[in-house]
């Protein structure tokens, strides 16, 4: 987890110090060396393609496991 917290951060911080073609250029050479290359974007992205579109849950039931856990010590 704190591996991955760390890469956020240094591509965060990468990302903003680099123009635009260099962050293209850079893109092509992980995909060559076949790293993985996630922006915050594209990890939305494939969340909400993948999610699940049929949750047999209320709108009761929710709130009530969201209140077990807010409400609860």
């Amino acid at each position: 987890m704190l591996h991955n917290i760390l890469n956020v951060k240094i591509m965060d911080v990468l990302v903003q110090n680099i123009s635009q073609s260099d962050v293209n250029f850079f893109e092509e050479f992980v995909k060559r060396m076949g790293w993985v290359f996630k922006t915050k974007e594209s990890v939305l992205k494939k969340f909400i393609e993948t999610r699940p579109k049929n949750v047999d849950l209320t709108d009761e039931e929710i709130m009530e496991e969201i209140r077990s856990i807010r409400y609860t010590e």
